[in-house]
């Protein structure tokens, strides 16, 4: 095993070190597998992309499934839980916060003090915490999109939400819902003046636009709290780390091989649904309001290791020729695909090329220390040191 895939399994493990193996073992007896108090497991990327092109049969509101899970919490009318023709005029709505121009402009202008101070830090010879830098950016990035104040955000308290989330629950208890509600409270209420206010720059004021009311735009707010720092925490720091367990210092990071990273992290390892109707998946038989659980990360690791000199997918089974693009049913799984597809995929991407361009001009880079994160719902480093010239241990 290389150095990267022992380091990638620990943080895997270290995160969920009974449903990783679980969702392994189910993953090695077929594409689609019943597993007792989890649901339907889908390892496979043509079902996968199926599953999820398909919201009629799988839906996001059902039991079991994502939106379902978050309901209590967020209300009934926001992105992740809404289907069909009131989930497309959402998305179109609150799409031109997320064109990759305006992300890009958002980026450069919130991130410009934090990134430099980085580079200073860098070039002076410090040891720094690549996890915590990275929070910062994407607090203050999200935080800048709901309308919060400058410097007011701390999302400590969302994330320990999202980390009580665990794959066998179909629900949140009622003393999460409680505690979700009340953190969510405390985080949105400056939100709720960006509300009032109909300042279309923000996403509550474009919601309030749309014609929603208050409480479901405070909903809607809670989602980008909940999901819009935690997958970058984990994602930045294992493409830094990735790349230097291959030999490869920041300097060579480009868009290809964040995306091969993409490919075998998956930030979101796992993608819930609910049958809407009994049916047959893979030609197993999945029962109306099963929940079908798709391994992403099984799916799209099912098309090979690491190989960032791939370009942007050549080896991968299906895919002989080096540089060929990846297979159709692969392509970008890891942001979802369908319908539900990532919003905030070119957020996403901004971030991390702006994070990765402040680190681009020290090809020296060395991982001096890490730690994985034990306890959470998203995978990935508690800690990850950063320091130039000096030798990894």
């Amino acid at each position: 095993m290389d150095e990267w895939e022992r380091w990638e399994r620990r943080v895997q493990t270290a995160a969920h070190p009974v449903a990783y193996r679980l969702l392994s073992a189910a993953g090695a007896r077929g594409p689609v597998v019943r597993v007792p108090r989890v649901g339907v497991v889908v390892s496979d990327a043509g079902l996968a992309r199926e599953v999820l092109t398909d919201p009629e049969r799988y839906t996001k509101t059902g039991p079991g499934a994502a939106g379902g899970l978050w309901t209590s919490v967020l209300g009934p009318r926001v992105l992740i839980n809404t289907e069909g023709a009131e989930h497309a005029v959402l998305r179109r709505r609150l799409g031109g916060l997320f064109t990759p121009g305006h992300v890009a402009a958002v980026c450069e202008r919130v991130l410009r003090a934090p990134l430099a101070a980085l580079e200073q830090r860098l070039a002076a010879g410090e040891e720094v915490d690549l996890v915590r830098v990275v929070r910062a950016c994407a607090t203050e990035v999200v935080r800048e999109l709901v309308g919060l104040p400058a410097g007011s955000a701390d999302f400590t308290e969302a994330a320990a939400v999202v980390s009580t989330v665990r794959l066998w629950r179909t629900s949140l208890t009622g003393r999460q819902t409680a505690r979700a509600r009340a953190a969510l409270a405390r985080l949105s209420e400056a939100a709720v003046a960006a509300y009032r206010a109909g300042d279309e720059s923000t996403v509550p004021g474009r919601l309030r636009a749309l014609g929603l009311d208050e409480a479901q735009a405070r909903g809607a707010v809670g989602v980008f709290l909940l999901t819009g720092t935690e997958t970058l925490v984990s994602f930045i720091p294992r493409l830094v780390a990735l790349a230097h367990d291959t030999g490869r210092g920041p300097d060579r990071i480009d868009d290809a091989l964040t995306e091969e990273a993409l490919r075998v992290t998956s930030p979101t390892p796992v993608m819930l649904r609910s049958a809407a109707a009994a049916g047959l998946l893979g030609g197993v038989r999945v029962g109306a309001g099963e929940r079908v659980v798709i391994a992403t990360l099984l799916c799209t690791r099912a098309y090979g290791p690491f190989a960032p000199d791939r370009g942007s997918g050549g080896r991968a089974a299906g895919c002989p020729r080096p540089g060929a693009p990846d297979p159709a049913e692969l392509r970008r799984l890891w942001f979802g695909a369908g319908p539900h597809f990532c919003l905030g995929m070119p957020l996403a991407m901004a971030e991390i090329r702006a994070v990765v361009g402040a680190l681009r001009g020290f090809p020296e880079l060395e991982v001096v220390g890490r730690r994985p994160a034990r306890g959470v719902l998203i995978p990935g480093y508690e800690r990850l040191s950063l320091r130039v010239g000096v030798p990894a241990p």
